[in-house]
This record gives structure tokens, C-alpha cells and sequence, in this order.
């Protein structure tokens, strides 16, 4: 891996793709032990999730359904208010919910997604998140149960988190070099 140029800012190898799907494969089988009588749901927070909740879903080997949502919460590398774009759709009434994020950096989101579902009347809900950022964090969250990596407060790209829309397709994760 090398650093790489992405619309003026420069970023540098973070996690290889190998360590990514060794984290996801592991959380899969725990994920599926976990429900192993149960058919939950999956819901995806577009667009950062799209390649985790893939390869997340790939090792799952429960009876699952999956649904998304999509949220806006960036501007560039800041924060920015937080607006639903595209709502659920579904019913969950007596179902059990997991979330699944790229990323947890303040927690807004997380909070907005987990109080939105909540209202739904689910019988669990937990959150999966790929990575997440402690020292950023601003709530506490019991239903964080998957986590793939902490990272530090830095600004990353690749594996569906971009910088002004690129860098999603890219299968590693890169931090921003500040400059």
C-alpha cells in the first residue's frame, strides 16, 4: 500500500483490506451464533456502509433481511447537521435490529438511527459498526456490541468512506496526512 491523493488532500495506509475481512469474517460468525434462532433484520446507513454491510452479510448464515437508510452528517472532512435523506420503509414491530455503520465518530448519527428505530418497536436492537472513534464519541452506547477497529480522531477514506465522494471504492482504509 502507498499514500494516495484524493481531491487535493493526501492520505496514508490505515488497515489493509486482508485485516478487514478477517475482522468482518469474525464478526459474521459471531453475529450468526448469536442469532442462530432468529431472523433479524439489517440496516444499513448509506452510503459509508455499502461494502462492510456486503461482505458482512456474506458471512452471515442465519435467515436475515436487510434495509437501508441514509443519513448525511459530513461536508468535506467536518461534521454538518445531521438530515434523513431516505427513510426505512419496513416494519419493525417484535423484529431484531442490527445497524450497521462504517463509522462512529461523535455519535450523532448512531443516536439519531438507534432513537428513530427505537420508536418502531423492535424487540432488540444493536448496533455494528466497522470503526470507531473513542475519542470523538459524545454518547455512551450499551447497544455498540460489534466494533471492527477503534481508530484514533483522524479523517479516513476507502471501503465506502469518501472525501467529497471519492475514494469508496478503494478496498483499504487510508487516514488523512495533515498538511
Amino acid at each position: 500500500m502507498r499514500n494516495i491523493e484524493i481531491d487535493g488532500l493526501l492520505f496514508e495506509p490505515l488497515i489493509e483490506e486482508e485485516q478487514i475481512q478477517k475482522r468482518v469474517r469474525l464478526m459474521g460468525i459471531d453475529i450468526s451464533l448469536r442469532y442462530e434462532h432468529k431472523q433479524p433484520i439489517f440496516i444499513g446507513v448509506l452510503n459509508g456502509c455499502f461494502m462492510f454491510m456486503a461482505d458482512l452479510l456474506k458471512q452471515i448464515e442465519v435467515p436475515c433481511e436487510m434495509s437501508f437508510i441514509k443519513l448525511a452528517s459530513y461536508i468535506g472532512t467536518g461534521q454538518s447537521e445531521l438530515n434523513e435523506l431516505l427513510g426505512l420503509g419496513i416494519d419493525l414491530e417484535g423484529r431484531d435490529v442490527i445497524i450497521v455503520e462504517d463509522i462512529v465518530d461523535s455519535g450523532h448519527s448512531l443516536k439519531h438511527t438507534l432513537d428513530a428505530v427505537k420508536k418502531l418497536n423492535p424487540t432488540s436492537v444493536i448496533a455494528c459498526a466497522l470503526l470507531v472513534k473513542p475519542d470523538a464519541l459524545q454518547y455512551h452506547f450499551e447497544e455498540l456490541n460489534y466494533v471492527g477497529f477503534e481508530i484514533s480522531k483522524e479523517f479516513v477514506v476507502g471501503y465506502g468512506m469518501d472525501f467529497n465522494g471519492l475514494g469508496r471504492n478503494l478496498p483499504d482504509i487510508y487516514k488523512n496526512i495533515p498538511g
